[in-house]
């Protein structure tokens, strides 16, 4: 589990286009550190209350601020300005395209503070601007592995090289199912509760088939056979038979295994000639999901035996 550095740098890079940022001041401070994952308005530091002073979070400043300085002399301006920026900001974002006066700006130039201009409203910015950033935040990890949405069920399929995970895949997105990564699947822990699957920018689209080569699967096979991300339901872990020790036969004990701190179910799939794994996994991914809507088959059948026996014994 790992957790990437959030500089100013990468929000301003992952988040200008959707938040429409425009940096306009300071850039020399864009290595700055974001130190907690929301945003503040900084409008009780301006009339002088700097106890609680939630510094470490960019600065969402909106018409409230902006005319509330406007309102001051200007000597209680520059005091108040020099109040702001004593503190190790990561930036400051001027929603509505509210544009800062050069005071303002010559205050955030000395102390190094970034200042972007945005276009949204102040709350909208302030929900995007916290929503981005929980996921820039959040711990992630790579898994060893391809994945598939399954109608609906992420899936990761590991196995040794030369398993057969590929031909999986590819028979898997013959019969309509989605392509989410290959090979090497990167994870991130949403909420502290779920895990969400994607590839890398510089893979995704394509697979390496054994043989073959690389191909581009959205372009062979159309734009529905790709998904960019998707939330892991559930691990398959292809081994060659004569490796599986004990081959589970009815499936009443559930096996796990974690990711990011999550257990995620977890099926063995014993591999020997002949055997059609696709629909194998195909299967496993159903069982999966209707255990998530409360139906475990196994556990059925074995309360029906036991049922049956208890009647018989009072026979």
């Amino acid at each position: 589990m790992q957790r990437d550095p959030v500089t100013v740098e990468r929000f301003y890079t992952d988040q200008s286009g959707p938040l429409e940022l425009k940096l306009i001041a300071a850039a020399g401070g864009l290595k700055r550190l974001i130190r907690e994952p929301t945003v503040n308005r900084p409008g009780l530091v301006l009339t002088g209350f700097t106890r609680y002073f939630a510094y470490k979070r960019i600065q969402a400043v909106g018409n409230a601020e902006v005319f509330y300085l406007k309102s001051l002399s200007p000597e209680d301006r520059d005091r108040r300005l020099a109040t702001l920026f004593s503190f190790k900001m990561p930036c400051l974002v001027f929603s509505r395209n509210l544009y800062p006066d050069k005071h303002f700006l010559r205050a955030a130039e000395q102390a190094g503070v970034p200042v972007f201009q945005c276009p949204l409203i102040t709350m909208k910015f302030i929900n995007l601007a916290t929503l981005a950033l929980e996921l820039m935040f959040a711990p992630r990890g790579t898994e060893i592995g391809s994945m598939i949405d399954i109608l609906g069920v992420g899936v990761i399929i590991r196995g040794e090289s030369g398993i057969g995970k590929s031909e999986s895949v590819l028979a898997l997105i013959e019969r309509g199912y989605s392509l989410v990564a290959d090979d090497v699947t990167k994870v991130t822990l949403v909420d502290g509760k779920s895990v969400l699957g994607t590839c890398g920018e510089a893979t995704r689209n394509h697979m390496e088939v054994r043989g073959i080569g690389i191909i581009n699967v959205a372009a062979m096979f159309g734009v529905k056979s790709i998904r960019s991300e998707k939330q892991v339901d559930l691990v398959v872990t292809l081994k060659a038979w004569s490796d599986v020790v004990d081959v589970d036969r009815v499936g009443i004990d559930s096996e796990y295994v974690k990711i990011l701190g999550i257990e995620i179910p977890h099926i063995v799939i014993p591999v020997r000639p002949g055997r059609d794994l696709a629909r194998l996994i195909e299967v496993a991914a159903f069982q999966t999901k209707l255990k998530a809507s409360g139906q475990n088959s196994a556990k059925e059948l074995n309360d029906r035996l036991i049922a049956r026996m208890a009647g018989d014994k009072k026979l």
